[in-house]
């Protein structure tokens, strides 16, 4: 069935999106690989398992509740369980090509007159000493667990590096009933407090959280990083040392932390592999967009974390403000009046956050001096920090696409998502996007059929059961 517009992403961008656009007449088809509509940041739990208060594991409930009351009001038609591999233009319509099946082997397609991208971002995880051991994950991985399966991942917890998302995972673990060992965070206090009055919005939530972890006795480590994680079949406890105004591990600081989880983070990467393959402009990391999240391919749209990283309300504004556009060029009627709505002044507000924020939590600037020659940087293809080292010193390499060739760094399954920037920092090369022409792997019999079928209209879920006590 074709559809007027594909939405790939059924997160707080793709739902803002898709439920504005269907408002004014134009039909919406949303394309998303969870089980279930919600994104990362309202991430649902099975259910089998039966969860009676799913709002004490999320932030903005009363929100997510606002868009799926609209989801379930609407005529918009979610797909989920499809994982979106590429996006096909032929003279100004799109084709959405996505994967089914438990080993996401059954292609479909998605016929579309216009697209928008709201593929959210992932983590950035930079590499140190023992970061491979079972017990080391992300910090969104543990947040993961936590509100899709409520599981904790460990009884003792350090949860380390940098941004605003270690805040709401300390506080959710301890809540579950892990003991939070340390918060350490790489931020110096000081920065943050440069930019106060771009970040005034925050310093409420902010302080809630702060409320919640002196509740649990969980005493932040700030302008501390994790220099090594200990243990041999698995973690056992994690070295933390303080850094001095450049970023440097002072010496003599460090100290030993038992533990049996560390969960790690130093912010977040937008995704841009859809948008790279349909060619659309980029403007650094991010996909480039004007006044009305328009890409620079025509017909392609782009909200939320693709575009730059700034949280769920800025992502909510952005994707409101491109399924209103995409409404209005699809009937040609252009943008509306002179004007700015309440959701481009918030776009503003928040985006002035976001590059406040990105400013005041970097990452340690000099965080290469702890990776030891033999700590793996590409976990995939297990290319080790000495190897990509060697191609630099050693062979020359002066990019990190040389680098790639000669010691296979990002050429494994994730394709360099997870190792790119660290063999960028490790190299002292410029990061540059891959342009790849798939965004996830595809089996060979899928690119070897001649037309995928289209799925068929699936019925409505029924809404959410009211609550029942506690979880």
């Amino acid at each position: 069935m074709r559809t007027d517009l594909a939405v790939i992403g059924a997160g707080p961008a793709g739902l803002a999106a898709a439920l504005a656009a269907a408002a004014h007449g134009v039909r919406v088809t949303v394309v998303d690989a969870a089980d279930r509509p919600g994104g990362q940041f309202f991430r649902q739990p099975a259910a089998e398992l039966d969860a009676r208060r799913p709002r004490a594991l999320h932030h903005r409930w009363r929100t997510w509740e606002r868009l799926r009351d609209g989801l379930a009001a609407s005529d918009v038609r979610v797909l989920t369980d499809h994982h979106v591999w590429f996006v096909e233009e032929r003279s100004g319509a799109f084709t959405v090509h996505a994967l089914l099946g438990p080993g996401q082997d059954e292609p479909v397609a998605v016929p579309a007159d216009a697209v928008l991208l709201a593929t959210g971002g992932y983590e950035h995880v930079l590499p140190f000493p023992g970061w491979t051991l079972p017990g080391v994950l992300t910090a969104g991985g543990a947040q993961a667990m936590l509100k899709g399966g409520l599981v904790v991942p460990g009884r003792a917890v350090v949860v380390a590096g940098t941004g605003p998302l270690l805040l709401p995972v300390a506080t959710g673990l301890a809540a579950a009933g892990a003991r939070v060992a340390a918060l350490v965070e790489s931020a110096d206090p000081r920065q943050v407090a440069r930019h106060a009055r771009a970040l005034a919005g925050k310093l409420p939530e902010g302080a809630g959280y702060a409320a919640r972890l002196l509740r649990h006795r969980v005493r932040p480590l700030t302008r501390h990083t994790v220099v090594r994680a200990h243990g041999d079949d698995r973690l056992t406890g994690v070295t933390v040392a303080a850094l001095d105004a450049d970023g440097r591990v002072r010496r003599g600081t460090g100290r030993y932390i038992p533990c049996d989880t560390l969960a790690v983070g130093h912010g977040m990467l937008p995704h841009t592999d859809l948008a790279d393959g349909l060619g659309c402009r980029l403007d650094g990391p991010a996909v480039a967009v004007d006044a009305e999240q328009r890409t620079s391919v025509p017909g392609v749209w782009a909200a939320g974390e693709s575009t730059g990283v700034g949280g769920a309300a800025l992502a909510l504004a952005e994707g409101h403000i491109a399924g209103r556009s995409v409404a209005a060029r699809l009937r040609g009627t252009g943008p509306g009046p002179a004007g700015r709505t309440p959701a481009e002044r918030t776009r503003e507000t928040l985006r002035t956050s976001a590059e406040a924020l990105a400013a005041a939590f970097a990452p340690p600037a000099h965080w290469t001096d702890q990776v030891t020659d033999d700590t793996l940087i590409c976990r995939c293809e297990e290319v080790t920090a000495g190897a990509v080292r060697e191609a630099v010193d050693g062979l020359g390499a002066g990019d990190v696409r040389t680098v790639k060739l000669l010691t296979r760094a990002g050429m494994g399954w994730c394709q360099g998502r997870m190792c790119a920037t660290a063999v960028a920092g490790l190299t002292g090369c410029e990061a540059t996007p891959s342009r790849r022409p798939f965004a996830r792997p595809v089996p060979l019999g899928v690119l070897a059929r001649p037309e995928p079928e289209q799925p068929e209209q699936p019925e409505q879920p029924e809404p959410e059961q009211p609550e029942r006590g506690s979880s």
